[in-house]
């Protein structure tokens, strides 16, 4: 798992050859900590299908305010360059990887 910085997301995320998740978190937040352990488990899982990245909101605002963050965790999935799903909120392994199947087609 990678973290990108409003300096390098586009290379790291728009440009990559792979689908992205996009995990837009930040330190003081409950539900993204808890998250965490789960997108660590996916990153290894799914590392042929797709990458994920990690934004710090709190250091990259910019980024936030780019892409419409209004609350995290909120997880992003970009292919070829353009987002092409969200969703918002804590989600159960199960769910998260049904998202991701339907987004990434890693099924």
């Amino acid at each position: 798992m990678r973290n990108a910085t409003e300096q390098d997301f586009d290379d790291i995320v728009l440009k990559n050859d792979k689908p992205v998740l996009v995990d837009f978190w930040a330190p003081w937040c409950a539900p993204c900590k808890a998250l965490a352990p789960t997108l660590d488990e996916m990153a290894e899982e799914y590392a042929d299908e797709m990458e994920i990245v990690k934004v710090d909101i709190e250091a990259n605002p910019k980024l936030a305010e780019r892409f419409g963050v209004r609350g995290i965790p909120l997880l992003m999935i970009v292919k070829d360059g353009a987002e092409t799903a969200r969703t918002f909120g804590t989600v159960s392994r199960s769910r998260l990887d049904a998202f991701v199947d339907a987004n990434v087609g890693t099924a």
